[in-house]
């Protein structure tokens, strides 16, 4: 029998789940969607057949999955092999479509490589979004992009659509911002073995989530593309390089979702997670670090991980930058905590999917948080009685997944958990798997 309850009112789908007397048990990760929608990107863009493995079934993913036929690349799902297996045809180099329109929804891990990939090649193209991908800034890219001679325009607030006239880079120096999204710097480095040149980009200051760039060139790396850097403040692409299909490509699960159930080990447990290592290529991964500094019991072995309470959950202040998307765990720590949590350098949650400081800040107060908020970031003063509360999402699938956590302390609703699909359509179910009920 479930312990979870879905109903509806006034249009909106409410999921209401009881207070939880412990987390325990195992789940299976489902794969990244920062390395999938990489990955298809990358194996379209290759020479040969790849056949990649372990994508996953999320929004973010089925809408690159979309754009292959527009792009003019053969890619269709393998039945009777591992879940999720596609195999893609490569295009050997840019793609060979001279017009085509792209929506992309909301999907920034899909709408920012494909302003570059398709800026390098020769064509008029339109890339656009739904109203919330239409409030995601772009003009940084853009305006790098247009440098190398490139007819490209965004709207006036710097956001999709974009709309572009393109006969090739005419250069390949570049010099882009990477303080609102490192997906700008991943663009650039996905599309620079296009131009055939030798790419050089330059940043000026310290980039947003680093590890996602670290993410972008290892891949890059294992589609036979070599690159050189020099720390976070340039990196060249040397010329004359195609990608090259590596076979068989295995999309390993995904880390930031991963994070919800570290925390639930850690509040609890023990909790299993299969699919993932400290290996990862993901910069989430870390986030077993905080764990550790929360005082919780962190094992791991080949493709699974494991975290258990074993004490108090200690308050700490934490610099983000580098795991923006797991601030969002952490953040719901701080109503279990025994001294303030506090979360810093991570201003760009402000332009996510969705206002997330502000959310956060708004969401915690129900449950009876003091709520400290700055520019870059915030402080959660643990309340003394955790509140019961409806949460409000803003269409924004990780806080619902992050909220979902104070079901330890208290009974709560999550309102439209069906959010959760850019990502992780299963996640209610994995995460109701290791739910056992309150004895109190």
């Amino acid at each position: 029998m479930s312990l979870f309850k879905r109903t509806s009112a006034a249009g909106i789908e409410r999921l209401e789940i009881p207070r939880i007397g412990t987390f325990f048990g195992e789940v299976r990760l489902p794969g990244s969607k920062s390395i999938g929608n990489r990955a298809l990107l990358l194996a379209a863009l290759a020479r040969g057949e790849t056949i990649l493995q372990n994508v996953p079934d999320s929004d973010d993913v089925s809408v690159m999955l979309k754009q292959m036929p527009a792009l003019g690349v053969d890619c269709y799902r393998l039945m009777n092999e591992i879940e999720g297996s596609y195999r893609v045809v490569g295009a050997g180099g840019p793609f060979s479509i001279k017009e085509g329109l792209f929506d992309v929804e909301n999907a920034g891990t899909a709408l920012r490589p494909l302003v570059a990939v398709l800026s390098a090649g020769q064509g008029s193209y339109t890339i656009d979004g739904n109203e919330q991908m239409r409030r995601r800034p772009v003009a940084d890219l853009v305006a790098a992009v247009r440098t190398a001679g490139v007819a490209i325009e965004c709207s006036a607030e710097g956001t999709p659509p974009v709309t572009m006239r393109t006969d090739g880079w005419k250069s390949a120096d570049f010099t882009i911002s990477g303080k609102t999204s490192s997906q700008f710097i991943s663009a650039l480095l996905l599309a620079a073995p296009l131009s055939r040149r030798r790419v050089t980009i330059t940043l000026p200051g310290e980039p947003v989530s680093r590890p996602y760039i670290d993410m972008t060139l290892r891949m890059m790396e294992q589609f036979g593309v070599r690159t050189e850097r020099e720390g976070y403040t340039q990196f060249i692409v040397p010329e004359k390089q195609c990608y090259e299909s590596p076979g068989t490509y295995y999309i390993e699960g995904d880390a930031t979702a991963a994070t919800y159930f570290m925390t639930a080990g850690m509040l609890s447990g023990p909790v299993r997670i299969h699919g993932l290592d400290e290996s990862s290529i993901q910069g989430d991964i870390r986030y077993l670090d905080i764990i550790r500094a929360q005082g919780g019991r962190v094992k791991t072995g080949k493709n699974w991980i494991e975290t258990q309470h074993q004490g108090p959950v200690r308050g700490i202040t934490v610099d983000m930058n580098d795991m923006p998307d797991a601030a969002m765990t952490l953040a719901v720590t701080g109503l279990f905590a025994d001294k303030p949590v506090e979360i810093r350098n991570v201003e760009n949650l402000r332009v996510k999917e969705s206002e997330r400081i502000r959310g956060l800040r708004t969401e915690l107060e129900k449950f009876g948080a003091a709520v400290d908020e700055f520019q870059d970031g915030l402080r959660v003063h643990p309340p003394q009685i955790v509140h019961g509360a409806e949460v409000e999402t803003y269409r924004d699938h990780r806080m619902a997944m992050a909220f979902s956590l104070a079901a330890i302390r208290t009974d709560l609703v999550i309102l439209d958990p069906a959010c959760v699909n850019k990502t992780y359509p299963r996640y209610f179910e994995d995460f109701e798997r290791i739910c056992h009920p309150s004895t109190i």
